[in-house]
């Protein structure tokens, strides 16, 4: 009787769970489109800028801060790889603690420097503190030495979810800003009085800038080089990127929680048993930029992972100079376990690639829900 009545119980909790899931799964909507943005005004855009402009420095001094144990791949890398082959600042990554910086969800590399390393040298502090998202918001070194730089006057550049790092610190109270679509919600009930900005890649206010999701920082880096170095630079970087336009520009309402979004990860999630790890062959002087994006899109289709190899010689030293540890030691990979080879070096060209090959392996519902993760608009805006 009780082994009876447990087995009754189990299967009634299962129904109301199923119930409970399936209306939450109807109250989605059934598709998400991109709407034609109007063009930012003249008169934003020259603000945006001005308030970008570096004060320190003739040269500006530019510092990416990152946690040992868990920083977003791209918000880390992509900043780093973009100001670096612009050659218009002193770029340093950093840690907060020695050692290497495991990066989510993939990637591993040996930054630069430690925070203390960097404030002993750096005393007058940064002109500029990029923060990306990390798997704790609230790490107390971070909130500690975010705050020291703002006090010494660095412009601090929140990418992505970075925008809940720097909300945690304190520095967006009363400022308006955005980030990432899916931390939207949590960002405004912890910090109520920031002032939400929709339609908008990136917003800058007092001191302090943010971004919408994980590719926006190519945008964003693109116009704190055109801040730095005038328009001119912009543009030339901006092609070697494989970019046409870098502008604010967004539509905030085509990135959301929708009926297909939802079935493809639970779908993917439960077919773990076709869960696939796939090479990338890590070789000295390749593009960080495109090995993040790439590397990123893999890591999210939830049916794979991407990991990295190298020989016996273990780390291998980017295009634009830093260390990235392979994730194993082995000559060769599985043809078929391979990420497809990079054909076009450029980075915009090389995610747009990368997005067409998990479609040719996956599906377009997979492409589509790995682009809405990255919040990459995909139509022309």
């Amino acid at each position: 009787m009780i082994l009876r009545i447990v087995l009754w119980s189990a299967l009634g909790a299962v129904l109301i769970f199923a119930a409970v899931g399936a209306a939450w799964l109807l109250s989605l909507p059934l598709a998400s489109v991109a709407a034609v943005q109007p063009a930012i005004e003249a008169g934003e855009a020259e603000a945006t800028l001005a308030a970008l402009k570096a004060t320190k420095r003739k040269r500006p001094l530019i510092a990416i801060v990152g946690i040992n144990d868990g920083t977003e791949t791209t918000d880390y890398l992509m900043p780093y790889g973009i100001l670096r082959r612009a050659d218009v600042a002193d770029v340093v990554a950093l840690a907060t603690w020695p050692g290497s910086v495991k990066l989510h969800p993939a990637l591993q590399v040996e930054p630069d420097a430690t925070t203390a390393a960097f404030d002993a040298q750096h005393p007058e502090g940064a002109d500029y503190v990029i923060v990306p998202a990390m798997m704790r918001d609230d790490d107390p070194e971070v909130m500690e030495w975010l705050r020291s730089q703002s006090a010494k006057g660095a412009t601090v550049i929140g990418i992505c979810a970075g925008a809940k790092v720097v909300g945690e610190s304190g520095l967006l109270d009363g400022r308006r800003a955005t980030t990432h679509w899916y931390s939207l919600n949590e960002l405004r009930k912890k910090h109520p009085t920031i002032r939400y900005v929709a339609d908008r890649r990136y917003v800058v206010d007092q001191g302090v800038a943010t971004t919408t999701g994980i590719t926006a920082s190519m945008p964003m880096m693109l116009t704190l080089i055109e801040a730095i170095a005038g328009r001119d630079k912009a543009e030339a970087v901006a092609r070697d990127l494989g970019l046409d336009h870098w502008d604010a520009r967004h539509d905030s309402g085509a990135f959301k929680f929708t009926r297909p979004f939802a079935l493809t990860a639970i779908g993917n999630t439960l077919a773990f048993l076709n869960h696939e790890q796939l090479g990338i062959q890590l070789t000295p002087g390749m593009d960080e930029v495109s090995l993040a994006l790439v590397a990123d899109a893999w890591s999210r289709t939830y049916r794979s992972g991407a990991v990295t190899f190298a020989g016996r010689g273990g780390a291998i030293v980017s295009r634009d100079g830093i260390r990235i540890l392979p994730d194993q030691v082995a000559a060769n990979w599985p043809a078929e376990r391979l990420v497809p080879a990079m054909a076009d070096p450029r980075p915009a060209m090389a995610l747009d690639q990368a997005l067409r090959d998990i479609s040719a392996r996956y599906g377009a519902r997979t492409t589509d829900f790995v682009a809405m993760q990255l919040e990459y608009p995909r139509t022309p805006q």
